[in-house]
């Protein structure tokens, strides 16, 4: 069975992300298929064509870094693409990785509207009315239950969304990999060292003034990784 990681891996990298911006900032975001003016950038996908990319030419730049090989398309073209029989099938990914990796910004690039996004401290947030990343420990069971009604509607497609977003940390192998062959899921692993994951804690501005519970979360989370 292809490992898929190693195409994840490849677009979190920051050679892709430099790469990519750089494909759209001298195009511009324009669809190549259609011609449709893509008004948020971050709604372009940069296609491999006419060379698809697969793990075993991933790592040929001639391949996956060539200008010649890609073209920008939207999201609509890009679905229509991937499906011979023009049928958009629903993907469930899960996204994972440390804590300030950046796993809730890989989704704000890559959803599309319709799409279902499942986050820990978005379902606060919403039944808080608190700030982002303000957690209140008294409302966690009732977070634990939206969550897992919200994975239970994945897992029996109920519901008319377009593709579904877990996203969470999952540092133990088997209950990532449990989780995704019950919701039929791709994982989506988001690569960041320690040093990395602690130097945009510094500068993060929203978690501030729980610098020292956010460090204790990414204490916890590489002691507890399993690859």
């Amino acid at each position: 069975m292809p490992n898929y990681s190693i195409l994840h891996s490849f677009y979190t990298s920051k050679r892709w992300r430099k790469f990519r911006k750089a494909i759209i900032a001298e195009r511009k975001p324009i669809c190549e298929i259609c011609g449709k003016i893509i008004i948020n950038s971050i709604d372009c996908e940069v296609d491999h064509y006419p060379i698809e990319l697969t793990v075993n030419n991933v790592n040929d730049a001639n391949i996956s870094l060539n200008p010649l090989n890609v073209r920008i398309i939207d999201h609509d073209c890009h679905n229509k693409r991937h499906n011979r029989f023009g049928k958009i099938s629903r993907q469930v990914y899960i996204v994972y990785g440390p804590p300030m990796s950046g796993k809730a910004s890989y989704v704000l690039n890559n959803i599309q509207r319709g799409d279902l996004v499942v986050d820990m401290d978005k379902l606060y947030s919403a039944i808080s009315f608190r700030e982002i990343y303000d957690n209140p420990e008294q409302l966690k069971y009732n977070v634990f239950i939206l969550r897992d009604l919200l994975i239970d509607n994945i897992k029996t497609r109920y519901g008319k969304w377009v593709n579904a977003w877990i996203i969470g940390g999952y540092p133990e192998k088997y209950k990532r990999e449990q989780l995704a062959d019950e919701l039929n899921a791709e994982l989506i692993y988001i690569e960041m060292d320690k040093e990395e994951c602690m130097k945009r804690l510094e500068a993060d501005q929203d978690r501030k003034t729980r610098y020292i519970e956010w460090e204790g979360y990414i204490d916890k989370w590489f002691e507890r990784y399993q690859t």
